[in-house]
């Protein structure tokens, strides 16, 4: 493919077809873009990387195989210099911590994409670091709280899959004391009135995908 003198070429990866074309069609209509590959999960993603090397990447969160964050940190490992933009629905502040420290160098909602795509590549080509201001202010209000631990997470998944405390025990062969007592840290960390809030909370700053 020949690019024209100045263009900024872009890679776009997400695994809906639709959202692909229509995010193409909008950087085509800029002359300032052109859209080099896409990719329809995170391991195309990576193979398309290694081929095309765009200036920017476009990355979807969820995709199968690889997600956006694996796809983003394996594209960092081949060029530490990559720009790659996450691109989601998804606004928890726990994925988009996840997703800078990949290296991601901006984040955008995709109901924003269609009116400030084109600013967000031109500015993170330029070597800037960008956050829409829903999501910065979700990751700033992260910092203010004490993260759940790996093990407060899993625990209350478990809750949230409408396991009881004993049960909960048994599957991960600890005592009910002890999931009482994770579950007596995990309400006063996510400031939760009862343990279906928690998993709501939990859900909403994507310790897991619902």
């Amino acid at each position: 493919m020949v690019m024209e003198s100045g263009q900024i070429s872009v890679m776009i990866a997400d695994d809906h077809p639709l959202m692909r074309s229509g995010i193409a069609a909008v950087l085509s209509s800029n002359p300032r873009f052109s859209v080099v590959a896409e990719a329809e999960d995170g391991d195309s993603a990576v193979e398309q990387y290694q081929r095309w090397r765009p200036d920017v990447t476009l990355m979807d969160l969820q995709m199968p195989g690889l997600n956006g964050i694996e796809a983003t940190s394996a594209i960092r490992r081949i060029d530490p210099e990559a720009r790659i933009i996450i691109l989601t629905t998804f606004g928890g502040d726990v994925q988009v911590a996840r997703g800078l420290k990949a290296g991601a160098t901006g984040y955008v909602l995709k109901n924003l994409a269609r009116t400030v795509l084109g600013d967000y590549i031109l500015s993170v080509h330029a070597g800037r670091r960008l956050l829409p201001p829903p999501v910065a202010a979700s990751l700033a209000n992260s910092f203010q709280l004490d993260a759940l631990s790996k093990r407060e997470i899993e625990v209350l998944r478990l809750v949230g899959e409408g396991n009881s405390n004993q049960r909960v025990a048994d599957q991960l062969g600890l005592s009910e004391d002890t999931i009482k007592a994770h579950m007596k840290a995990i309400l006063q960390k996510l400031d939760a009135r009862d343990r279906t809030h928690a998993v709501m909370i939990a859900l909403r700053r994507g310790y897991w995908e619902s």
